[in-house]
């Protein structure tokens, strides 16, 4: 490759290294700049053999590029660690029927604030307390952090063997399946799952998946997992102490109802065994009425107290509730109260239909005896959102003052006369198990408003 005195200039003038290699390696041109970061002087290397100049580069990646470039008449781009320089180099050879010119650039500071940098997230990768880890799109790890092969008992090489799926608990899969998807499709996602340790021992996990987005495609996601076992077991004996004391509180309050009643019958029926000849009527059915009021009591403790069939089927709330009025209305009648209704055409909802009727009667039949002297009922239903109904029963009763809403619900307080508590109770307990919402709100004076959300799609609800 000739170089006219006219190039010669040029070339000199460029700020960066720049040399020029004839096809049998020789130097043919080498500007100043590449003197100054090489340490050659110019004519200690013109129509010198490049490899018995830098003999070093032999054995580099340089010496297969350029031969490759060469060879295949195309442009080679890399860069490259040189190391008598101790330094990074960016370099470009371009190669001609003559030969190839040559030109680089030193990136050493660049590339070290790029490996400290790595460096820098390598240390945060390595020694973080929590389970750390990264997964191509299907799933499959790509690398896992120490604490990651101490959680869960597989060694780094093991795991990235594998996949996610093996480690999981059947019945976690699915829901697992969902999140990780979903993260794959660019959003963050944090929830809670189950997996199984080399030793076959469960454990619960709170995990954070997060897509990797390179050049603002994603690649992959990274995961962090914290063992949450502990708290779990904490949260567990923290809610078997709480039914215990609930069933405690129950307990007494069950034994308190009932026991006034028995007090009656029994005075009676010593009244009865020391006078058998004369019995009174009004003795008989004042025994009668306890006697009903200790079978209602028991009743409604059952619905409390049994295992609720779980066997969720689609149903039609319009005619729930319309069954439900029409099964009042008599009762509406004799106490002066008119029931209306404003039920949008509403799809079909997964529950338990009989469950759900016994919620609407007991919320209708409190409102209407709510109104002793009579007044109005308004039942409404609508599509709430696109996976929501709400039914709102409203009565122009009373009311409820505010200090007594939070009571509301608990067993056995009641602001009827001979009411238990039990019946709002059980509705409310209906409606948790359909994963809905049941809130009271009241104005003295002007009325209470029972509004329940429910979901189209209800799951049953186990705990």
């Amino acid at each position: 490759m000739n170089i006219s005195e006219t190039e010669f200039e040029i070339l000199d003038r460029i700020t960066d290294p720049f040399y020029a290699l004839d096809l049998n390696w020789n130097f043919t041109y080498f500007n100043q700049a590449a003197s100054r970061i090489l340490q050659r002087e110019r004519e200690q290397v013109i129509g010198k053999n490049m490899w018995s100049i830098f003999p070093e580069t032999v054995k580099l990646s340089l010496y297969d590029q350029y031969h490759k470039a060469l060879e295949k008449q195309k442009t080679a781009s890399f860069e490259m660690y040189y190391p008598p320089l101790k330094l990074w180099f960016n370099i470009k050879a371009y190669p001609s029927q003559k030969g190839l010119a040559v030109i680089f650039q030193d990136i050493t500071k660049h590339k070290h604030s790029a490996l400290n940098r790595e460096s820098h997230y390598q240390s945060l990768f390595d020694n973080n307390p929590d389970a750390v880890y990264s997964f191509d799109l299907d799933g499959n790890f790509l690398r896992v952090n120490p604490a990651m092969e101490q959680l869960i008992g597989y060694s780094e090489e093991e795991l990235c063997k594998i996949s996610y799926i093996p480690l999981m608990v059947e019945e976690e899969l699915e829901y697992t399946n969902k999140r990780f998807l979903e993260a794959t499709r660019g959003k963050t996602e944090t929830y809670e799952t189950k997996v199984r340790k080399k030793d076959g021992s469960i454990i619960d996990l709170k995990v954070t998946n997060m897509p990797i987005i390179v050049g603002q495609e994603i690649v992959g996601v990274y995961g962090i997992a914290k063992d949450i076992s502990n708290q779990k077991r904490t949260e567990k004996l923290l809610y078997e102490s709480e039914k215990l004391t609930a069933v405690g509180q129950l307990a007494a309050s069950i034994a308190h109802e009932i026991r006034n009643p028995l007090t009656s019958i029994k005075g009676f029926l010593q009244l009865i065994k020391s006078n058998h000849k004369e019995v009174r009527g009004d003795f008989l059915t004042i025994m009668s009425d306890e006697i009903t009021r200790i079978e209602m009591i028991t009743s409604e403790l059952l619905v409390l107290a049994k295992p609720q069939a779980l066997d969720f089927q689609y149903e039609d709330l319009n005619r729930i509730i319309e069954d439900v009025v029409m099964l009042l209305s008599s009762q509406a009648l004799i106490n002066n109260v008119e029931v209306i209704t404003d039920i949008e055409e509403l799809p079909e909802v997964k529950c338990i239909g009989s469950q759900l009727k016994q919620v609407f009667i007991n919320l209708i039949k409190n409102s209407i005896e709510a109104m002793p002297n009579g007044g109005e009922v308004v039942i409404t239903a609508k599509l709430y959102r696109s996976n929501e109904i709400q039914v709102q029963v409203m009565d122009q009763g009373s009311g409820i003052p505010k200090e007594f809403l939070s009571k509301i619900g608990t067993p056995f307080y009641t602001t009827k006369e001979k009411g238990t508590g039990l019946g709002l109770m059980t509705a409310l307990k209906i409606i948790d198990s359909h994963n809905g919402k049941l809130q009271i709100s009241s104005l003295q004076d002007k009325g209470t408003t029972i509004e329940i959300n429910l979901p189209i799609e209800a799951e049953p609800k186990t705990n």
